[in-house]
């Protein structure tokens, strides 16, 4: 589980394809306190460290991942926002993020604020998936605010710290981000089907 409170960023070293999984190497300041079989968020997408070589580590995504999230499209030398599984002694400053993306948005466009980002953020509302005004949402794994909620979209506000430590500077219009929406709205929107039925 993970609160969507970015810890770093890591930088795509290497891919390598073997059969329908895809193997990447990165290198993170994290990899020195990182140990083979922990689960680390990649963008939000929940993967196990199977290598460690110096400053660098290997997680493999299963062609599952890589079709419903965006790490399909990542490419050497890109970045991706980093944390590892919450601990159970501290603060939960985010909410509750499982690393399990539910599907992909694309940035629809950016708006400078003359000192924080708007990012309008659209979805294929078909999967079932819903935001509400002021409900938690990951992007890339970052845990935000909704605003702005429609049928298929939202806008989230991002401050110039997050900008700076996560990935979101490099993000422009057209770019795919993996959306996971807050379990606690999948589980009362499961509810009210059952009941429909």
């Amino acid at each position: 589980m993970f609160t969507g409170i970015i810890e770093s960023i890591a930088l795509l070293k290497a891919i390598q394809n073997e059969g329908s999984n895809r193997h990447f190497w990165f290198s993170s300041v994290l990899t020195p306190e990182l140990k083979v079989d922990q689960s680390v968020s990649h963008n939000g997408v929940c993967l196990t460290v199977v290598e460690i070589q110096g400053d660098q580590y290997r997680v493999t995504a299963i062609e599952e991942t890589l079709i419903k999230s965006c790490l399909g499209n990542l490419q050497v030398k890109d970045k991706v926002n980093l944390e590892r599984c919450m601990l159970n002694n501290g603060r939960f400053d985010g909410h509750i993020v499982q690393g399990h993306v539910d599907q992909t948005g694309v940035v629809e466009s950016i708006e400078n604020k003359d000192g924080s980002w708007l990012y309008h953020i659209q979805y294929d509302p078909s999967l079932g998936n819903v935001t509400v005004e002021k409900g938690s949402i990951a992007v890339n794994g970052v845990s935000l605010t909704c605003f702005n909620s429609r049928d298929n979209g939202f806008t989230v506000a991002i401050i110039p710290y997050t900008h700076e430590h996560t990935n979101f500077h490099q993000l422009k219009t057209g770019s795919v981000v993996n959306l996971e929406f807050d379990i606690v709205g999948k589980y009362i929107q499961r509810m009210m089907r059952m009941n429909k039925s």
